[in-house]
């Protein structure tokens, strides 16, 4: 998985959350301590984590560590990816459900289908 494309699947779980980062409403609080995933086609999963502070931390699909900040535009959240460092600095924003426990089909900045959903604690691994 290339890192743009990391930055931008981490972004679009992040963005299920539907909240700022100033100022966490309640969609967004149910994130905190919490695991947000991102569910391939093929099993495999990248999770992130979400900090009332505005960061982020996760491990991509391959085990990769990520670190970045998340804000809000619009209704939309929005993650930066600082780690691992990548050359266009992007940031990518989407808007999903207030409820993310449901879960919701959404794609990657490939195109990639995904399914995001919130699972209870800190999860380092599972296939979704």
């Amino acid at each position: 998985m290339n890192r743009a494309l990391c930055i931008l699947t981490a972004a679009a779980a992040a963005a299920a959350l539907n909240t700022q980062a100033a100022e966490p409403a309640s969609g967004i609080a149910a994130a905190f301590g919490n695991t947000v995933m991102s569910v391939y086609p093929d099993g495999r999963s990248q999770k992130i984590w979400l900090q009332p502070d505005g960061s982020w931390t996760g491990r991509s699909r391959r085990g990769t560590p990520l670190a970045g900040k998340w804000t809000m535009k619009g209704e939309k959240v929005c993650l930066r990816q600082s780690k691992p460092r990548i050359l266009l600095a992007i940031s990518y924003c989407q808007a999903f459900p207030a409820d993310p426990e449901i879960g919701v089909d959404a794609k990657d900045l490939a195109g990639t289908p995904i399914h995001l959903k919130l699972v209870k604690g800190h999860v380092e691994t599972s296939a979704g």
